[in-house]
C-alpha cells in the first residue's frame, strides 16, 4: 500500500498563495531489492527452476516405475534362487512396508534437510538400492535392496509435489501438478510393460540393470543442478513418533497386503490392520499436541485446509479403483482368458500411455475451470469402465478389457490432477511438505486396501462358483465380475464428492505454519 494514501487527507500548508509539499517525518526508502533472476515473472517459471522441476519428473518417473515391476519378474527370480511364491511376494510386500513407513516422515526430512538433500538422499538411496539388487548374489540381500530402493522412493513424489507447490505460480499450478500425476498415476500402469520387455531378452537382472545408469544421471545432474527452494527449519525430531508412525502405517499396509496376497500369511491379516488403526490413533493425537509447537512428524493442520480433506478422500477411491484394477486384469487375462503375459501387457499398455499424455493437459484445464468440471465426468467414466469390466466372460473379446481399460485411465486422468491440485492449494507453504506426505501415505493404504478387496471379493466369488460345480475359465470370470462390479460401487463416493469441490484460493505463508484465520 502506497504510505501516503493511508494518511488522513489534510490539507497542506500555503506558501506564497500555492499549496507546498507536504512535511513528512517519514524515514527515506529503503534502497529497492535486488531482483531475483530465479523469481517467476509475469506468472511464469524461471528457466532453472523449470529444469529442477524437470529433473525431479524424470526421477520421481523412474523410482515409481520400479514399484510395479516385480510382478513380471517375480517368476524368473523365483527360479533362480529357488523360493516359493509365498516367499518371494516379499519382494512386492517389503516395498510397499517400508513405502508406508517412510513416507509419513517426509514432511520432516523435508523441513530439515531442504530440496538439495531431500533430493540427494532419495535418489542415492534408490541408486544404491539398484545397483544392490542388480548384484544381489541371496533372495535376502535382493529383499534387503527392494526395501532400500522403497526407501528413496518413499521421499521423491513428496519431494517433487512440495518443489512443484513452492515454485510454481498459483495460475500454472495445475498444468505442472498434470505431470507429476503422470509419474503417479501412469508409471505404475508402466512398471509391467517395461518388465516384460526387458526379463525375456536381459533377465530378471536386467530390469535393475537398465534403471541403474539412469538413476546415476539423475543423482549426478540432480548434485550439480538442485538448489534448496523454501528455508529450511530447524525442527524437533519427536522420537516416540517414529515407533508410532512405522508400527501404525506399517501394520496397516502389511494386513491389507496380506490379505490381497489371499492367505499364507503367518498372522491373520486382520491383526495387523486392526492393531495398526488402533496405533494410527495414538499417533494422530500425538501430532494434534506436537503441533503446537511445529514439531509434528506429521502435521495435522493440513487436513484443516480448505478442500484438503475432500480431495484426499476421493483421491483415495480413485487409487483403490485403479490399484484394485491392475491387479485383477492381468489375472482375468491370462488365467480366465488365457492370454499370454506379453499380449496382457499390451493391451493395458495404450490406456497408460493416455494417461501420461492427458496429465497436463487436463492440469491446462483444471487451470481455466477448477476441479468440479473434471472430476464429475472423470468419476462417471471410471464408474461406466467398471460396469463394462464387470461383464467379462471366458469367450469376451480382448477389445472389451482394451477399451474398459482406455476409458478407466481416461477417467482417472480427469480426477488425479485436479484433485491433488485442489487439495494442496489450500495450504500454507510451510504444510505443503506435510500436505504432500500425507496425500502420498494414504495414497500407499489406498492401493494396499484396493488390491485387498478385488482379489478377496475375486477369490471368494470364483471358490463359491467353483464349489456350486462352475467350471475353471467360468468361475475366474464370476469372481472378476463380482470385483469390478463393486468397484463401480466404491467410485460412486468419488462422484459425489466430486460434484462439491471448490477450487481453494491461494493462501500466503506464514512464519509457523499456522492455518489462515477461519480455518
Amino acid at each position: 500500500m502506497d504510505t501516503a494514501s493511508a494518511r488522513p487527507n489534510t490539507p497542506s500548508p500555503e506558501v506564497n498563495g500555492e499549496h507546498a509539499p507536504p512535511v513528512t517525518t517519514d524515514p527515506p526508502a529503503a534502497p529497492a531489492a535486488p531482483v531475483d533472476p530465479a523469481a517467476p515473472v509475469d506468472g511464469k517459471l524461471a528457466r532453472n527452476h523449470f529444469t529442477v522441476i524437470a529433473l525431479l519428473l524424470v526421477a520421481a518417473f523412474v523410482v515409481i516405475l520400479n514399484e510395479t515391476t516385480m510382478g513380471v519378474a517375480l517368476p524368473p527370480i523365483m527360479d533362480h534362487f529357488g523360493v516359493s511364491a509365498g516367499v518371494g511376494q516379499w519382494l512386492t510386500t517389503i516395498f510397499m512396508l517400508m513405502m508406508a513407513v517412510v513416507i509419513p516422515m517426509t514432511g520432516f526430512l523435508l523441513q530439515r534437510l531442504g530440496t538439495r538433500g531431500s533430493f540427494l538422499i532419495a535418489m542415492g538411496l534408490f541408486t544404491a538400492g539398484t545397483a544392490l539388487a542388480a548384484l544381489a548374489p541371496t533372495f535376502g540381500v535382493l529383499v534387503v535392496a527392494r526395501a532400500v530402493q522403497a526407501s528413496g522412493t518413499a521421499v521423491m513424489m513428496p519431494l517433487l509435489m512440495t518443489t512443484v507447490m513452492n515454485l510454481v505460480p498459483p495460475a500454472r499450478r495445475g498444468r505442472f501438478m498434470g505431470n507429476v500425476s503422470l509419474v503417479i498415476a501412469a508409471a505404475p500402469a508402466l512398471g509391467p510393460t517395461m518388465s516384460g520387455a526387458l526379463v525375456g531378452p536381459l533377465g530378471w537382472r536386467g530390469v535393475f540393470g537398465v534403471m541403474l545408469p539412469i538413476s546415476v544421471a539423475a543423482l549426478v545432474l540432480g548434485a550439480v543442478m538442485v538448489k534448496d527452494v523454501s528455508e529450511r527449519k530447524r525442527q524437533k525430531l519427536d522420537l516416540p513418533s517414529l515407533p508410532l508412525s512405522a508400527l501404525g502405517f506399517g501394520g496397516l499396509v502389511y494386513g491389507l497386503s496380506a490379505m490381497g496376497e489371499g492367505g499364507g500369511a503367518p498372522v491373520h491379516p486382520a491383526i495387523p490392520v486392526v492393531g495398526g488403526l488402533a496405533v494410527l490413533t495414538v499417533f494422530a493425537f500425538r501430532q494434534v499436541r506436537l503441533q503446537r509447537t511445529d514439531d509434528a512428524l506429521m502435521d495435522m493442520r493440513a487436513f484443516r485446509a480448505p478442500g484438503f480433506s475432500k480431495s484426499l478422500a476421493a483421491m483415495s477411491v480413485a487409487a483403490l479403483g485403479m490399484f484394485g484394477s491392475l491387479i485383477l486384469l492381468p489375472l482375468v487375462l491370462q488365467e480366465a482368458m488365457h492370454l499370454d503375459p506379453l499380449s496382457t501387457g499390451l493391451i493395458v499398455l495404450p490406456g497408460a500411455i493416455l494417461m501420461g499424455l492427458l496429465g497436463p493437459v487436463v492440469g491446462g484445464w483444471y487451470d481455466r475451470v477448477g476441479p468440479r468440471p473434471l472430476v464429475v465426468p472423470g468419476s462417471v467414466l471410471t464408474i461406466l469402465s467398471m460396469l463394462g469390466m464387470s461383464t467379462v466372460q471366458p469367450d469376451s473379446t480382448w477389445v472389451l478389457i482394451l477399451f474398459s481399460h482406455i476409458a478407466l485411465c481416461l477417467g482417472l486422468s480427469m480426477m488425479f490432477t485436479p484433485l491433488f491440485t485442489t487439495a494442496l492449494a489450500g495450504l500454507t507453504p510451510a504444510l505443503y511438505s506435510h500436505g504432500s506426505a500425507a496425500l502420498n501415505t494414504v495414497q500407499q493404504v489406498a492401493g494396499a486396501a484396493g488390491t485387498a478387496l478385488f482379489v478377496a471379493l475375486f477369490s471368494a466369488r470364483s471358490e463359491s462358483l467353483a464349489d456350486e460345480g462352475v467350471k475353471g475359465a467360468a468361475a475366474l470370470t464370476g469372481g472378476a465380475q463380482l470385483s469390478f462390479l463393486v468397484g463401480a460401487g466404491v467410485l460412486v463416493t468419488a462422484l459425489l464428492i466430486g460434484i462439491t469441490l471448490r477450487r481453494p484460493a491461494p493462501v500466503g505463508g506464514d512464519v509457523k505454519g499456522s492455518m489462515p484465520a477461519g480455518h
